[in-house]
């Protein structure tokens, strides 16, 4: 029982120990963090970052049956049964991909008794012609003999009366001209004849010729790759890849793409807001979210001039095409980056960060650690604005608003002083603009319809920000 109150006071006193120490070096919330940030100077980066997806700058595309073929055969849409896997690495007369046969098969069973039934047509017409050519030249044997008759008839009435003779050469006269006409007949039978045999000959071959095309049409159902590289999977006019299950069409009958990979480009999409900023030439800061430590640089090639309607929404966006300048054989088409395009670089300048900037209805001010320092600004980027004046390098900025902001003293410019700021300001924006490069390749590209996804833009001009009090 004794041991158990020992135990007892034992714990009290370490919890009252705990208090005491509690209490004692509690933080005191009244005291507040003040954060200050040197004015710095230098160069100043203006840009704008988004969001982009790896493809190749070209791309060999591998084709499914022959759009003709398929148009003849009345085949519209076809069913992709198996693909090998997207990325996979080929040689050239490798397998890709198998098309569902089913519509083929059906329509080539159907062109085999067409074919069937042409053929016994173009038999019967040859038995008939033939029984028909020889009866007619059964008629002309009989129609020989019975003119020699007559003849001998004529030979053996020279010793009749001249009445008996003349009858008997009429017999012959008749005999000659039936002959002669049956002999007419037979040449134009033989004609008809030749001409029917043709004409059934004729369509047999058509039929025939249509079937050959379709067993030739069948084989093209199994896509081989044209040459060595690796398969990258085609996108349909809503960006989705052609995966098992999904339809080739006879007027679109790419299955899949082989891209070269030591030409990349990066595919992405700026804001209506950021648009104007991005210039064909500018240059890019690359990353791949996959390997966030490889870094590479890039060049603005397109601007779309058209903007394309993000889905549900009432934003636009422009898309953008940036050439990436180095190769690493670890990047893959279809992989997420990062894109921070360089806008425009202004040297030698004074800037701060924007948590420090404050508003007073037009008037634009700073705490330093004696003073509310009005300033003249210029340009930003996402975290940081240029100051004209105001301000100097030695300065040093808070970036949270002071506990008592009312102690600190407002020291204001003097009109002469912001009239020369502005004027610097006026002067150093018409030579940005008078100095800006000129544009490289094209920008006269109309949207894509490739892809409908939302930009990942992050990146553009902020608007100046007072923190709360």
């Amino acid at each position: 029982m004794n041991s158990n109150r020992k135990i007892y006071w034992g714990i009290a006193g370490i919890v009252t120990l705990l208090l005491v120490v509690w209490f004692f070096v509690k933080p005191n919330e009244s005291e507040t963090v003040t954060l200050e940030s040197p004015v710095k100077q230098g160069l100043f980066v203006i840009s704008v970052t988004t969001t982009g997806e790896l493809e190749a700058k070209n791309s060999e595309k591998i084709y499914g049956p022959s759009s003709s073929g398929l148009r003849e055969a009345r085949i519209w849409e076809l069913k992709i049964d198996d693909i090998i896997a997207d990325g996979s690495i080929v040689d050239s007369g490798d397998y890709v991909a198998s098309l569902d046969r089913t519509e083929l098969t059906n329509k080539l069973k159907d062109k085999e008794i067409e074919i069937e039934q042409y053929q016994n047509n173009f038999t019967k017409t040859q038995l008939d012609t033939t029984m028909e050519l020889r009866g007619a030249r059964n008629d002309l044997v009989n129609l020989k003999y019975a003119m020699e008759e007559a003849q001998i008839g004529v030979d053996q009435s020279i010793y009749e009366p001249p009445a008996s003779q003349r009858q008997v050469q009429i017999e012959l006269d008749k005999s000659k001209r039936s002959y002669d006409q049956a002999e007419r007949n037979y040449s134009l039978r033989t004609e008809k004849a030749v001409a029917n045999m043709s004409e059934v000959s004729t369509a047999l071959k058509k039929k025939q010729g249509e079937y050959a095309k379709l067993v030739e049409l069948i084989n093209q159902f199994t896509v081989k790759a044209p040459k060595a590289g690796m398969v990258i999977y085609q996108r349909d006019w809503e960006g989705k890849k052609r995966g098992i299950g999904s339809t080739v069409s006879a007027w679109e009958n790419v299955v899949a793409t082989l891209p070269n990979l030591r030409e990349m480009i990066t595919k992405t999409y700026v804001n209506e807001i950021d648009i104007s900023k991005v210039k064909a030439g500018q240059k890019v800061n690359v990353g791949i979210d996959a390997f966030p430590d490889k870094k590479f640089t890039g060049e603005v090639i397109e601007v779309a001039n058209i903007g394309e309607q993000i889905r549900n929404s009432n934003a636009k966006v422009f898309e953008v095409k940036i050439a990436v300048n180095e190769y690493d054989s670890i990047v893959r088409p279809a992989m997420t980056t990062k894109n921070t395009i360089i806008t425009n670089e202004i040297d030698s300048v004074m800037f701060i960060p924007l948590e420090a900037m404050h508003n007073n209805d037009s008037v634009q001010y700073v705490f330093t650690s004696e003073r509310r320092q009005q300033v003249i600004t210029g340009k930003s980027n996402e975290n940081e604005i240029i100051i004209l004046g105001g301000l100097s390098a030695s300065d040093k900025v808070m970036l949270t608003t002071p506990e008592k902001p009312e102690d600190y003293e407002f020291s204001y410019l003097s009109k002469e002083q912001i009239d020369s700021f502005k004027t610097k300001k006026d002067t150093t924006e018409n030579e940005e603009k008078t100095a800006k490069p000129q544009m490289r390749g094209s920008q006269n590209f109309g949207g894509g319809t490739d892809s409908k996804r939302p930009p990942g833009n992050n990146g553009g001009q902020r608007m100046n920000r007072s923190p709360k009090r």
